[in-house]
C-alpha cells in the first residue's frame, strides 16, 4: 500500500524540478508532425489546372458530408472539376477524403490556425483551396 504512494510521489518530485515544456503561442509556432491533418489543399497539374477529375469519391466517403464537388466535361471528353467546396464548420479532419482520392488531388497541410468570426470565412471553394 505504501509502495505505490512512494512511486507516485517520486514521479511528481522528478517532474517538479525539471524545466517545463511550454510554447509561447503567438510568438512561437508549434511545429506540426509530418502526418498532421490540417487545412485541405487541392493539387495542380503541370499546366496549372486542378488535378481533381471530379469523381466525387471524396464527397462520398466523407462521414460528415462537408464536401461538395461539381464536375464538367471538357472538349476532349476529359472530366474536370467545376466547383469544389469544403465546409470546415462540419469537417472532422479525418483524412478519408485524402485516402479515397485516386489521383492524389487533395492533401492536408500543416496549417492549423483556422479560427474565424464568420461562417463564410471557413467555407473554402476551389480557388481558395488551390491558392493554399
Amino acid at each position: 500500500m505504501i509502495v505505490p504512494l512512494i512511486k507516485g510521489l517520486s514521479l511528481t518530485f522528478r517532474r517538479f524540478f525539471s524545466k517545463p515544456i511550454t510554447i509561447l503561442y503567438p510568438e512561437e509556432k508549434w511545429e506540426c508532425y509530418p502526418r498532421y491533418r490540417g487545412l485541405h489543399q487541392l493539387q495542380r497539374k503541370e499546366d496549372g489546372s486542378a488535378k481533381c477529375v471530379a469523381c466525387q469519391l471524396c464527397a462520398t466517403v466523407c462521414p460528415s458530408g462537408c464536401i461538395r464537388v461539381d464536375g464538367a466535361e471538357g472538349p476532349n471528353h476529359e472530366r474536370y472539376v467545376e466547383s469544389y467546396e469544403i465546409d470546415l464548420t462540419r469537417c472532422i479532419f479525418c483524412g478519408f477524403c485524402v485516402e479515397a482520392c485516386p489521383v492524389g488531388a487533395i492533401t492536408m497541410t500543416c496549417e492549423y490556425e483556422l479560427a474565424s468570426y464568420s461562417r463564410q470565412a471557413v467555407q473554402y471553394n476551389k480557388e481558395m483551396l488551390l491558392s493554399k
